[in-house]
């Protein structure tokens, strides 16, 4: 079995929030146009977690985690005529577009500001903190992931 990989995956709480991520209880992460960042849902597999981080708001941060359900997803947002992300150039044959399917983990007691993310990690560390990082999903080593789940409450996180 392989390891649990840890992610960041960032939606506008306005556009996509946590909450209700909570009521729905999974959801398809679809949208992503950014090369990058559908390379990073292309490696992302079945049971991986994920930090929700909650962008453009006042303050921006992790709001809580999600787990991966599905891998290897067709983002079929691409194929929609009447969605923005519709691209012409993605065929159901050969997508352009992966994405993942995820499930409610949990909701913090506290957001995780950035401001407090920038007070403990490197941008080489954690990405999300380097000045101008626009990307919506990106990787976070074990070591960082583990101690963000730490700060969430102050106490230590058991995995399992």
């Amino acid at each position: 079995m392989n390891s649990v990989s840890y992610w960041l995956m960032k939606s506008e709480p306005d556009v996509y929030s946590i909450a209700d991520l909570e009521k729905q209880g999974e959801t398809v992460w679809d949208g992503v146009r950014n090369y990058q960042a559908r390379n990073f849902l292309r490696q992302m597999q079945e049971g991986d977690l994920a930090f929700f981080y909650h962008s453009n708001t006042n303050p921006p941060g992790i709001v809580g985690l999600m787990r991966v359900v599905k891998a290897s997803v067709a983002d079929p947002s691409q194929f929609d005529l009447e969605s923005e992300y519709y691209d012409p150039k993605s065929t159901p044959e050969s997508p352009r577009w992966q994405t993942v399917v995820i499930e409610f983990v949990e909701t913090f007691p506290n957001l995780i500001s950035l401001s407090q993310l920038r007070s403990e990690f490197t941008p080489e560390q954690l990405m999300v903190v380097k000045l101008g990082n626009r990307l919506s999903v990106m990787p976070v080593f074990t070591e960082v992931a583990d101690k963000i789940l730490a700060m969430k409450s102050g106490n230590g996180y058991k995995r399992g």
